[in-house]
C-alpha cells in the first residue's frame, strides 16, 4: 500500500449512481478507508445521486 498520510481522515463521496461512483468508492476503500454511516441518496429530476462517507482509521 501506498503512503496514505496526506490523505484526509474524512471525506464524502457524491455523484451519479453509476459504476464511476462506484469505482471511486472501491478505490477509497482499497486505500484504507472504511464506511462511515448510511448512503444517501436523491433525485435531481434525471437521475439518482449518491454520497457516502468514508473515514481513514488512524
Amino acid at each position: 500500500m501506498s503512503d496514505t498520510s496526506d490523505l484526509p481522515r474524512y471525506r464524502v463521496l457524491t455523484g451519479p449512481d453509476d459504476v464511476e461512483f462506484c469505482n471511486r468508492v472501491s478505490a477509497a476503500l482499497d486505500a484504507g478507508y472504511d464506511l462511515h454511516g448510511s448512503l444517501a441518496l436523491t433525485f435531481d429530476g434525471d437521475r439518482v445521486i449518491v454520497a457516502q462517507a468514508l473515514i481513514r482509521p488512524r
